[in-house]
């Protein structure tokens, strides 16, 4: 997992890309020529014979067993699919950034990386899909029309500098795990051109539709969590609001890829905004991630003489600060109102010089641990976060569990995980929901733009029909609106001036129902 914390791709493609594929501006008729050997390539003019290596994109464009076109190309990785255009000079278009590969390669790589970071090759020619068939059947096909005497063997090894991949790796994605295809990515600008509010929305587009119509899932019978290691291969018929235990790092023998620190603000206000309703919430974590707290100078020993040599690299996992907690003040479900909100949220980010970081919900009256469909839907943020730029950048997820019984006392268990891919051998398995541990900042005041948002939610509520009514029993002697008082205090800035202020809130709450 240490990969993760690793510089940006795009320069490793490179490399992979000069091991695969031909040098930038080398003519593919003069590559690898073997005059002596008496064949003529079918091309006439080129009087020479490509290898295997040389045989680029640009060689099949030319030839005519390509044409250039829009997502045309596919590659479909553990569950994930991805999509680009073909260029008419051999370039990849990746139309979820619109980042340009110049190799079947490259682009697999990158794709590859951002689902499994461990990975260290993409083995593209096996990988990548021309209108539904691999390339390297295209590449074969090549030989066979144009060097009719290669060797049988020649056309069925991989070529030069790729590693064999799993056939697992390629399985169609619906037929094989019998569930629904991913949608297809949106076609996007280049990343150096996406700002701040762009790189939020392609994150926002699902939310606010994931977890069904306004109301679901009410009081309703208590779901038992299972563990992750008994969930096996995906299965259409498993419930997909099915709990799943969280995984700590140490006990797969892995190290937290980043470190994470939470302000007590944001705490505060999801968990306000998750006590108001019986039916789940939703809203976005904004922050910065730092990257500059990964490399380390180690010092020479002490009391011993200084190295001559620079001294070796530490590397540290970088810092994901959460800073704002963004509320999202539509129903679920309401595809129209979410759209306005979260182009507000994303004004917001923009405004403040924030990043969108991850996302938090939550289960009214249930644990706050993931559920199936919790697991997928925080592996397809971590990758729109992912693909908005060259360099790695994690994705955050919380859970909000303000009323279930089985928490210790009256504070809501606010649990952040994060998905690890499974193994690659399994790649039909569900993610790996991974506790993820964090260090909480406590705040020396709370903001006027947290008390402004917490009296909106409750304007927002006010009336609805899955609104908690505070002044009912939560338990044998404390009121709901108690257990909410309850919660929020161990979040409260130890500056009390702002207690007014929340009182006031607290008041509208009784009224609102």
């Amino acid at each position: 997992m240490a990969a993760l914390a690793a510089a940006s791709p795009g320069a490793d493609e490179c490399l992979e890309e000069d091991e695969d594929e031909l040098e930038p501006g080398l003519d593919e008729a003069e590559a690898e020529p073997e005059p002596e050997s008496g064949a003529k390539a079918a091309g006439g003019s080129r009087g020479a014979v490509l290898t295997r290596r040389g045989i680029t994109l640009r060689v099949l464009l030319r030839d005519g067993l390509l044409e250039p076109a829009r997502g045309v190309l596919s590659i479909y990785y553990l569950g994930k699919k991805f999509v680009g255009d073909l260029g008419a000079d051999g370039t990849i278009t990746w139309q979820e950034t619109g980042q340009v590969f110049n190799s079947p390669s490259a682009w697999a790589t990158h794709c590859k990386r951002l689902v499994n970071p461990a990975k260290k090759s993409g083995c593209g020619w096996a990988s990548v899909r021309y209108k539904g068939q691999k390339l390297d059947q295209y590449k074969a096909a090549w030989l066979r029309k144009h060097q009719p005497n290669t060797p049988a063997a020649e056309e069925s090894l991989a070529s030069e500098g790729e590693e064999d991949e799993l056939p697992e790796e390629e399985e169609e994605e619906a037929a094989r795990e019998g569930r629904a295809p991913a949608p297809e990515p949106a076609a996007a600008k280049r990343p150096e051109e996406r700002s701040k509010k762009q790189q939020c929305r392609s994150l926002a587009e699902q939310a606010g539709t994931d977890h069904g119509p306004p109301g679901k899932r009410p009081e309703n019978k208590p779901r038992v969590p299972v563990r992750y290691c008994t969930l096996g291969t995906r299965d259409t018929a498993r419930n997909p609001q099915t709990l799943v235990e969280v995984t700590p790092f140490a006990a797969i023998n892995k190290f937290q890829p980043f470190n994470v620190a939470i302000s007590s603000n944001v705490l505060l206000l999801l968990d306000f905004h998750s006590h108001l309703t019986r039916s789940e919430v939703v809203g976005y974590l904004g922050g910065r991630w730092d990257t500059n707290t990964q490399r380390r100078r180690r010092g020479g020993r002490a009391g011993g003489p200084q190295p001559r040599a620079e001294p070796p690299t530490l590397r540290l996992p970088a810092v994901l600060t959460v800073l704002r907690a963004f509320p999202c003040r539509s129903r679920l479900g309401d595809a129209e109102a979410a759209g306005t909100v979260e182009e507000e949220i994303c004004q917001s980010l923009f405004l403040r010089g924030l990043s969108l970081v991850g996302w938090y919900h939550s289960h009214p009256f249930g644990p706050a641990l993931p559920s199936l469909h919790d697991i997928d839907a925080q592996m397809d943020y971590q990758l729109k976060l992912q693909g908005s730029g060259n360099g790695f950048q994690p994705c955050l997820a919380l859970i909000c569990g303000p009323y279930y019984h089985g928490n210790p006392g009256v504070e809501s268990k606010i649990a952040p995980f994060w998905v690890m891919p499974p193994p690659e051998q399994r790649p039909n398995d569900y993610g790996i929901p991974m506790e993820v541990e964090v260090a909480y900042i406590q705040d020396g005041f709370l903001t006027n733009d947290v008390l402004q948002e917490m009296t909106l939610l409750v304007e927002f509520y006010k009336g609805a029909p899955d609104l908690v009514k505070f002044q009912e029993l939560w338990s044998q002697d404390q009121t709901y609106l108690d257990k909410l008082k309850g919660s929020l205090a161990s979040r409260t800035p130890k500056d009390q001036s702002f207690a007014h202020v929340l009182e006031q809130i607290y008041s509208l709450l009784k009224l609102s129902g």
